[in-house]
C-alpha cells in the first residue's frame, strides 16, 4: 500500500466526496457539496462555514476535510482537527473516524494511539466500516489497546460483510482471513459469534 503524506491527501479526498455523493441534505449542504464536486472550494467554503460555526456536524467534517487537504484554505492540520473535534463531539462517525486518524498520524496535534482507539472505536460502534477495519487492525496489531486476535477478527468480519462492495470490504475479508490462520478454531468461532449479535449503538 502506498504510504506517505501524498497518499494520506489522495485517500482523504476520495473518502471526502464520497462523502458528499451521499449527501442527501438540502440547502447550504447540498450547495456546498455541488461546489465542491465541480471545484469551487471558495463557494464551498463560503456554504459550509456559517453552518459549521452554528454547530451543523456535517458542515463541521467537510471544513475539517477541506482544511487537511488544503482544498480552498491553506492546509492546516490544527485548525481541521478543530473542526473534526467539533463533529466527533456531536456524535458523527465520519469526523469521529478522521479524529482517531489524526491521532493515530499525528497530525495537528500529538501522536497518541490510546486517543487514535477511542475515537476509531466510536465511529466503529456506529457502523462505519473504514472505522471497523481499523479498529481490526488496532486490535491485532495491539496499538491504542491490548493485542485481541478475537475482536480484531471480529472488527475484519464486520467491515467485510457490512461495506459496500470494494477495496474496504475486499482488504477487511483479508484481514479478517489472514488472521484466522493464527487463531485456534475456538477463537474463530468466539470472534464469530461476536459478530453477528453486533448492534449499532
Amino acid at each position: 500500500m502506498t504510504t506517505g503524506a501524498g497518499a494520506r491527501t489522495t485517500v482523504v479526498g476520495l473518502m471526502f466526496v464520497a462523502a458528499l455523493g451521499a449527501s442527501a441534505m438540502g440547502g447550504a449542504i447540498e450547495d456546498g457539496s455541488a461546489a465542491y464536486n465541480r471545484g469551487d472550494y471558495t463557494a464551498a467554503l463560503g456554504a459550509w462555514l456559517p453552518l459549521a460555526e452554528r454547530g451543523d456536524a456535517e458542515a463541521q467534517l467537510y471544513l475539517g476535510a477541506m482544511y487537511q487537504a488544503g482544498q480552498g484554505v491553506r492546509r492546516d492540520y490544527p485548525e481541521a482537527v478543530k473542526w473534526y473535534r467539533k463533529a466527533a463531539e456531536r456524535g458523527n462517525a465520519a469526523a469521529q473516524f478522521r479524529l482517531g486518524d489524526m491521532y493515530r498520524q499525528g497530525l495537528g496535534l500529538p501522536q497518541d494511539d490510546e486517543e487514535a482507539f477511542v475515537w476509531c472505536h466510536k465511529a466503529a460502534e456506529q457502523g462505519h466500516a473504514f472505522a471497523q477495519y481499523n479498529l481490526g487492525l488496532m486490535y491485532e496489531r495491539g496499538h491504542g489497546v491490548a493485542q485481541d486476535f478475537v475482536q480484531a477478527y471480529k472488527w475484519f468480519d464486520l467491515a467485510a460483510v457490512r461495506s459496500e462492495p470494494g477495496h474496504t470490504r475486499a482488504t477487511a475479508a483479508r484481514g479478517r482471513d489472514r488472521l484466522a490462520a493464527r487463531m485456534t478454531t475456538a477463537q474463530v468461532e468466539e470472534a464469530r459469534r461476536l459478530a453477528q449479535e453486533w448492534k449499532l449503538k
